[in-house]
């Protein structure tokens, strides 16, 4: 409109181009970020804000988790965070307590709402990190 108005009344024939490479210039990098996440999400890459070697070592905390493997975590949406992870627990532990501390962990620290979690006890030998 602006760019029209200037044409109109001075007749300088540059106005437009002008502004419309303006807003070519003010369009590019928002679209390239935007495109940036999509593909992101689509390709459900590990989220860049995540540290999946603290989120380990903050499940391996948890009081009766002897070790953490085959974890992890993923965009599913452009504010949807995931995670899996197996935690191997002393074989004597109720793992409905772990559970729920794992996943208040995960959600309290991490912003991640939807996770599976594997309670396994530690005297399972089936799951190797080569087999899972």
């Amino acid at each position: 409109m602006v760019a029209a108005l200037i044409l109109r009344f001075t007749g300088w024939a540059y106005a437009d181009p002008l502004f419309g490479a303006a807003i070519g210039l003010f369009i590019i990098p928002r679209a390239w970020r935007l495109g940036r996440k999509a593909i992101r999400v689509l390709v459900e890459a590990a989220p860049t804000d995540i540290c999946v070697n603290d989120m380990r070592a903050h499940l391996a905390a948890i009081p009766e988790v002897v070790d953490v493997h085959d974890i992890h975590v993923w965009t599913l949406t452009s504010d949807m965070n995931v995670a899996s992870a197996h935690l191997m627990i002393n074989n004597e532990a109720d793992p409905h307590p772990v559970l729920d501390q794992a996943r208040d962990l995960l959600k309290d620290n991490y912003d991640i709402a939807h996770t599976t979690l594997q309670v396994e006890p530690d005297t399972h030998k089936g799951c190797l990190e080569a087999n899972c």
